[in-house]
């Protein structure tokens, strides 16, 4: 509810304003979260480097300040920005794409994205609310068209794209295998279903997008049906980073296996929609 706050909020702010908490860009130290997947975000805002004999993933861009600070994570931890062959997103807003083009630039790597939210990336603007100039970013072409259901594949890793829509119209979340003290696991970078700043129900301007009330219902239902041994999101305190990088340095049993993290973190935020969209249409009344 925080983060939903957070973004409604600058809706009426100033520009400068779209930087968001000080910890969306407060630097903090990367780390290996387990087997080939490596935590290089702030300390607010997720990005997710998985590596690979044949070349690295790297999973959003957070600010549009955040390439070079990503680009320096990824080097502390030994490897080499250059060795980045595919960039994918969870979602295009500007907290999670704005630095997509510069490390696109600087890496050389293709973007992959899901089509519904390839008209954002490309613009660098958040559909539905073009005129807030405080939520635009540097746009950034996408190479590859995804689709629900489609999978990107790199030196044995196979990630797995589900549209999850609602937060943005291409929310995407991803899945993919994780071995961890020897078993395999089911690892979900999952999107988002927060409101944030999301009209539901407007009487001046209509829905952020057409269907929105939709797709966060067809979201939620999937993702009930959903399970994650390690759960994964874009924002830092949607999946306890904090908490659990500490844990996972004092040594013991890894704690970003949490298998019951997804479905407490749908139900408390289902319950946060409907909340919200009440309030919205009685507001369009």
């Amino acid at each position: 509810m925080r983060i939903a706050l957070t973004l409604a909020g600058l809706l009426i702010a100033a520009p400068a304003a779209a930087q968001g908490p000080a910890n969306w860009t407060a630097p903090t130290e990367p780390f290996r979260v387990a087997d080939n997947l490596y935590y290089v975000g702030t300390a607010g805002l997720s990005a997710f480097l998985i590596t690979t004999s044949q070349g690295h993933i790297l999973i959003d861009g957070a600010m549009p300040t955040s390439a070079k600070p990503i680009e320096a994570s990824i080097v502390k931890l030994g490897f080499k920005p250059s060795d980045v062959k595919v960039l994918l997103n969870t979602h295009a807003h500007f907290d999670h794409a704005g630095g997509l083009a510069e490390l696109k630039r600087d890496t050389g790597a293709r973007l992959e994205a899901s089509a519904p939210d390839r008209a954002a990336l490309e613009s660098g603007t958040y559909p539905g609310s073009e005129d807030v100039t405080a939520f635009n970013f540097a746009p950034v072409k996408v190479d590859r068209v995804l689709k629900g259901g489609d999978t990107v594949s790199l030196g044995g890793t196979v990630l797995t794209a589900h549209l999850t829509p609602g937060h943005s119209a291409g929310c995407t979340t991803w899945t993919f295998p994780l071995t961890i003290d020897g078993a395999q696991r089911q690892a979900m970078l999952y999107c988002s279903t927060s409101v944030a700043a999301n009209r539901l129900a407007s009487k001046a301007k209509g829905p952020q997008y057409p269907g929105i009330v939709a797709d966060y219902e067809k979201t939620f239902a999937r993702l009930k049906s959903m399970k994650a041994d390690v759960f994964l999101a874009p924002h830092a305190e949607q999946f306890g980073l904090a908490e659990k990088r500490a844990k996972l340095a004092a040594g013991g049993p890894n704690p970003f296996i949490d298998p019951e993290r997804l479905q407490t973190t749908v139900a408390a935020s289902e319950k946060a929609f409907r909340e919200e969209l009440a309030k919205q249409q009685d507001a369009a009344k």
